[in-house]
């Protein structure tokens, strides 16, 4: 079997310190299904208990259960002990457990918030398949938003192409990117066929793998930062989602922009702010209906 360098790690964790969902008043979930990865966060009166992030596959519905069973597994809670479960991502309507769906948009707004504070302005959400710029205000509600085109360079999957065809983990692309001795000038950004094809070429001239994972860092943040000048950027800024991890791109967005991201506090991981938005907007929904029973 041919080693497939775009596939990262999946992983799940129960949060050390977390309070236990035997003591909880409230548990929710936010299940954020995602082009790429699908991700859970579960909560706990409103703090984080465990998470998932896990590959998604063809079915979206069992992508969801998969990455929910992922966050739940050693820690004995199970479904039916979950008060609400919301879903979000491309897939958020085909979760077969959530009682509601609500776009990534809004939970990505409201999932930074929480993260970083009240004083985020900007969400920079780099997913697998598209990219958004969102503006927010100190409540997490988003006040204005915009995407790319449903094109793969300027994503997560774009990237993956890139490590393939370079055979390099998907994990080592940021720091490789940074191995040059000068900038080279970006590869084609409109499209990831283009810019595979492109850099083909370049490797046949002599390139070497870091310099065409720099050309192509440098187009995904050119893309990005194009996105993020339409919409406006305001302090203070953050970036979300999987691409949030690569500083080969991430660094070169903030070198455009002239603004550095607020750093992820080391508590959370910033790939998860959409599904920890949704479990918040959960709990909030389970409080709503709690004070009309009173």
């Amino acid at each position: 079997m041919s080693q497939e360098f775009w596939r990262w790690k999946e992983y799940n964790k129960k949060v050390d310190g977390a309070k236990d969902w035997k003591d909880a008043k409230i548990i929710t979930a936010g299940v954020d299904v995602g082009s790429v990865s699908s991700k859970v966060a579960i909560m706990t009166d409103g703090e984080l208990f465990s998470y998932s992030l896990m590959r998604t596959g063809s079915d979206s519905a069992q992508s969801a259960t998969n990455a929910l069973n992922g966050a739940m597994e050693g820690t004995g809670l199970t479904l039916d002990k979950i008060h609400y479960v919301v879903g979000t991502g491309y897939g958020r309507v085909n979760v077969p457990f959530a009682k509601k769906a609500i776009t990534e948009i809004a939970c990505h707004a409201r999932g930074a918030n929480f993260i970083w504070g009240p004083t985020v302005k900007t969400v920079l959400d780099m997913g697998g398949q598209d990219c958004k710029a969102i503006k927010c205000d100190e409540k997490g509600k988003v006040t204005a938003f915009l995407m790319n085109d449903k094109c793969a360079a300027g994503t997560g999957r774009g990237m993956e192409v890139f490590a393939d065809l370079l055979s390099v983990q998907i994990e080592q692309m940021g720091d490789l990117s940074f191995a040059v001795d000068t900038e080279p000038a970006p590869v084609s950004s409109t499209c990831v066929v283009f810019a595979k094809s492109e850099a083909v070429g370049l490797l046949r001239q002599g390139w070497s793998k870091e310099k065409v994972i720099a050309a192509y860092s440098s187009a995904m943040a050119h893309r990005v930062f194009t996105l993020l000048e339409k919409v406006g950027v305001e302090k203070d800024f953050v970036i979300t989602g999987g691409i949030s991890k690569n500083r080969g791109v991430t660094q070169r967005i903030e070198k455009e922009l002239k603004l550095t991201a607020l750093p992820r506090p080391a508590k959370y991981d910033a790939a998860l702010a959409g599904a920890m938005g949704a479990a918040l907007f959960a709990k909030a929904l389970v409080e709503k209906e709690n004070k009309k029973t009173l």
